[in-house]
């Protein structure tokens, strides 16, 4: 047993499900759990919809609605050439139900009415690829994440029942694969125990393919993405990028922690507590070699890693009184931290202060002032850059540093970070 996960990318449009199909056959000798996302962008449609219907605009919902159903009817046409295909009145029937949604009953519960719309999104996804599958003579079954992945009821971001997960996927999905060679399902979903939808958070669909992996006892998963594998920086900000070959989980989660984005942080942990090798391949050259993330810790020093984080703030705060910063201090500021959902990237504290960098796209540095300004003085700086550098040494970190005024600096033995100001 094999999992594999395509993401939107890998299914935006009809050549690129074509390329799903050409990818599944050459693994004909496999049974293949197939975890697919939503097509191209439809997540963040999918989402201005449950905007749209959370404000009660009416027209702009159902225009949503009807852009979302042209734009998987079209992949549809290209498909399927024929409008004999039940794929077409499937389709009219999820759009059309939709539609309706907007005349019943709101919960007044906004994360509950969007996980049951999202994730519309990839039950379309599957059943268009499975659908094409079948067509081109692939042994496939759909199968609905909704009834396999339990969670608690914590909506857009359910906690997995692992037990009673792994239970239901070992009792009732494992057996179908006596009749068929491969199940495609959705990435991203689950559902409680009265049979609620629920979301595992966005970029959830890696975490589903571990899921399913784990639960099934999988040989490895293969995430197929628009990359090569995993690169050791993002060449947005950074040039002559390296592909690293192979890498242990414990790396692939450093990584995932410091902010790397190919894998979701939560995915390689259950995939590391059996032992299933996670394989980052490109659908673009599916024969190539890609990146294995494995137990063994031999490769990862061999090429330097780079994280770049860009728009950050550094604040630090001070208290009024001249008191010393100690532990009462610290859980006061975590707790204000906390409520107003800042997450930190980095912070570093002295006797008499306490700093931590975070993104400024999320929250407003003026509001912390506001909040703090009583007990502490605030100050800030933004505009900055946060690079971490696993296995550095002294020429990758003048690679990085050249016209920049260096802010922090924190060093262990096997990571740099710095926050820096670009000089101009």
């Amino acid at each position: 047993m094999k999992v594999f996960k395509f993401g939107g990318a890998s299914v935006k449009d009809a050549q690129a499900v074509r390329n799903v199909s050409h990818i599944l056959s050459l693994f004909t000798q496999d049974k293949l759990i197939v975890v697919i996302s939503a097509m191209g962008k439809t997540t963040n449609s999918m989402e201005a919809i449950v905007d749209a219907l959370w404000k009660r605009d009416e027209k702009k919902y159902q225009e949503l609605v009807e852009e979302r159903y042209q734009f998987h009817l079209n992949i549809v046409g290209e498909l399927f050439p024929e409008a004999h295909f039940s794929i077409y009145h499937e389709l009219e029937t999820v759009f059309d139900r939709l539609k309706n949604r907007y005349n019943q009953p709101l919960s007044d519960n906004f994360n509950f009415e969007y996980d049951q719309i999202v994730s519309i999104g990839e039950v379309i996804s599957t059943m268009i690829v499975e659908a094409f599958l079948k067509e081109e003579g692939h042994s496939t079954m759909w199968i609905d994440s909704r009834k396999y992945i339990r969670t608690n009821h914590t909506y857009r971001e359910g906690e997995v029942d692992w037990g009673k997960t792994e239970t239901i996927i070992k009792d009732q999905l494992l057996p179908e694969f006596k009749l068929k060679r491969i199940a495609v399902t959705q990435g991203f979903v689950g559902h409680t125990s009265e049979g609620f939808t629920t979301t595992l958070g966005r970029e959830g669909s890696d975490f589903s393919a571990a899921i399913y992996a784990y639960c099934a006892d999988a040989e490895s998963v293969t995430i197929w993405k628009d990359v090569p594998g995993m690169l050791n920086a993002d060449p947005k900000w950074f040039d002559n990028t390296v592909k690293l070959d192979k890498i242990s989980f414990k790396e692939a989660i450093e990584l995932s922690y410091y902010g790397a984005t190919v894998i979701h942080p939560k995915t390689i942990k259950p995939l590391q507590n059996k032992g299933i090798e996670l394989h980052v391949k490109s659908f673009i050259d599916p024969n190539a070699e890609g990146t294995t993330i494995q137990a063994s810790g031999n490769y990862d020093h061999l090429v330097p890693s780079f994280i770049f984080k860009m728009d950050q703030v550094l604040m630090s705060f001070t208290p009024k009184d001249f008191s010393f910063i100690v532990e009462q201090n610290l859980g006061d500021i975590f707790q204000l931290l906390a409520k107003q959902g800042v997450k930190i990237n980095l912070m570093q504290n002295s006797a008499l202060s306490f700093s931590i960098v975070f993104d400024r796209s999320k929250i407003d540095p003026m509001q912390l002032v506001e909040l703090f300004k009583g007990q502490y003085e605030v100050r800030y700086n933004e505009g900055l850059e946060l690079v971490t550098i696993r296995h550095y040494d002294q020429a990758t970190i003048d690679r990085v540093n050249v016209n920049k005024d260096i802010l922090v600096e924190q060093r262990t033995r096997q990571t740099i970070r710095m926050v820096m100001k670009d000089l101009g």
